[in-house]
């Protein structure tokens, strides 16, 4: 039997509305590629972002029919022609990755698959009011999250600092870390007063305070921000390895965010730490809202690469139609549990 490739969408509901500075999202569209030939199955997620992932386009479907029509061909031959659908080739490398895996769902075999160590996460805080925020923050550090993001940017700025003083008169910054993301909410005019004003709170960083694509303003604020800055937005439809460097060069970031569903998948995301780490750049790894599918192989990825930083891993708790899989968090920080490696159901191989 010839290996064959097949395609299915697959619609997320939010268990609650998610706030963000774009909007506010109630599902989340993402697809399923599944590779099989007469002894062996491997599925993958193209886990598309509507609104921000640069293969957002109305070809995206017939793209995956490309594929699945060519996928006998050369490997490094398909990823080359997916270079301007990341998330293409983010699926696609899970798919080859379980279809040639012994377990369809342990992409990257380490300490972390066998259940004898775990990854530190960071516990997400979605934007709303006041009170909501503050719920969130509770039930975050009762389950002993040390490192918060916060969504900002989306309500009153004095309100946000409000929230962000309320847990520095409670927490030092030697107990909980915070990091918060502006999603390129703030003016270029008012970003410098607004880090000024944020950095009172021993922030650990913030994510994209400006909006993506201008270069030039980006670079004067992480020359002169009293708060390290986080490219993250940034790094989406920047294809080719010259034209990472030369933003890199240009800008000089002092974090990277790799999201592998939005910048090329673990290919691209190997780009990027490459060239992070020439120029002395910080990086961590986050989930863009995939499922548990492509969570699995983010988390799998992420741990091989030995970054000590917390990383921004969901937990796919945020759907109500997620897969059940052996991703479990305690004490802010991410396991394999073992014991229910086999916990995926045979649902997921019928997509």
């Amino acid at each position: 039997m010839k290996i064959k490739a097949t395609f299915k969408k697959y619609i997320l509901q939010f268990k609650l509305p998610g706030g963000t500075s774009r909007g506010v999202l109630h599902t989340k569209e993402t697809y399923f590629l599944k590779i099989i030939d007469d002894q062996n199955v491997g599925i993958g997620e193209c886990a598309v972002f509507k609104g921000l992932s640069a293969d957002d386009r109305p070809d995206y479907e017939e793209k995956l029919q490309w594929l699945c029509d060519h996928i006998h061909l050369d490997n490094f031959f398909l990823l080359h022609e997916l270079i301007e659908f990341p998330s293409i080739q983010f699926g696609l490398e899970q798919a080859l990755s379980s279809f040639n895996s012994k377990d369809t769902f342990e992409l990257f075999p380490s300490d972390f698959t066998n259940g004898n160590d775990s990854i530190a996460i960071n516990g997400l805080i979605w934007m709303g009011d006041r009170s909501f925020m503050q719920k969130q923050i509770k039930e975050k550090l009762k389950v002993g999250f040390t490192t918060i993001k916060l969504k900002i940017g989306a309500i009153d700025f004095k309100t946000e600092l409000g929230l962000l003083k309320s847990i520095r008169n409670e927490f030092s910054a030697n107990e909980i870390e915070l990091r918060v993301d502006a999603n390129g909410a703030f003016h270029p005019k008012e970003a410098l007063e607004k880090l000024k004003q944020l950095s009172e709170f021993q922030l650990h960083s913030i994510e994209q305070p400006i909006k993506a694509g201008q270069w030039e303003l980006m670079a004067k604020l992480c020359d002169t921000t009293p708060l390290d800055i986080a490219l993250d937005e940034e790094l989406i439809g920047v294809f080719n390895r010259s034209d990472k460097e030369k933003m890199l060069q240009s800008i000089n970031p002092q974090y990277i965010i790799l999201k592998p569903s939005l910048i090329g998948g673990f290919q691209g995301t190997d780009e990027w730490i490459k060239l992070a780490n020439k120029y002395s750049i910080g990086w961590w790894t986050t989930s863009a809202l995939e499922s548990n599918i492509g969570l699995n192989a983010i988390a799998q990825y992420t741990y091989i690469q030995q970054n000590k930083l917390p990383q921004g891993l969901g937990t796919g708790g945020l759907f109500t139609n997620n897969f059940i899989s052996p991703l479990t968090v305690k004490n802010g920080a991410l396991f394999y549990d073992v014991k229910d490696k086999n916990g995926w159901g045979i649902s997921i191989l019928n997509l």
